[in-house]
């Protein structure tokens, strides 16, 4: 299976379509499992995986690990990235037959959504693109990957975001 591996690496198709068929039991399987728990199309998921699976076979490393699993992994990884960006996506739908009553009781939230896009335009640059990345359901890999930076550098930034905010509203931020 090394020597597979290794070609396939190397870009040679034959290799990688017996390494995707070698494969495709446990992807499946792994599909259908988190398609059950997160109520998605596991077909969908397998997608995603597979795309993770076959990004990350350039990269193996034969020396360090099992090299399956380390594919396995990152198909995992870009599988549950998926389904956190599809549960990002989903929205309440909107009563048809809500009137102009029913935006009274919503006017504290639209005042707080004033308020918010206030702070926001009042943050720098860059804690200003980390926000809009991740209410834009990218990940903090994802995002960071997106602003040539790390996790770590996100991470710092949020860290900041939530200091100015509970400073700014004189109450913890929400974790």
């Amino acid at each position: 299976m090394h020597s597979l591996l290794e070609r396939a690496r190397g870009g040679d198709p034959l290799a990688k379509m017996t390494v995707v068929r070698t494969l495709k039991t446990r992807v499946a399987r792994m599909a259908a499992y988190y398609a059950r728990c997160a109520s998605e199309d596991a077909d969908d998921l397998a997608q995603e995986a597979w795309l993770g699976l076959l990004e990350a076979l350039p990269r193996l490393d034969m020396s360090i690990g099992d090299p399956e699993q380390f594919l396995v992994r990152h198909a995992r990884w870009r599988l549950l990235d998926s389904i956190k960006r599809a549960r990002v996506r989903r929205t309440a739908s909107l009563d048809e037959t809500a009137g102009a009553e029913n935006m009274l009781d919503h006017a504290p939230d639209m005042l707080g959504g004033l308020w918010a896009s206030e702070f926001v335009q009042e943050l720098p640059g860059t804690q200003k693109a980390v926000l809009q990345c991740l209410l834009a359901g990218l990940t903090w890999r994802e995002a960071g990957a997106q602003l040539g930076c790390s996790s770590a550098n996100i991470a710092y930034h949020v860290r900041q975001i939530r200091r100015q905010y509970e400073d700014a509203t004189e109450e913890p931020a929400i974790r």
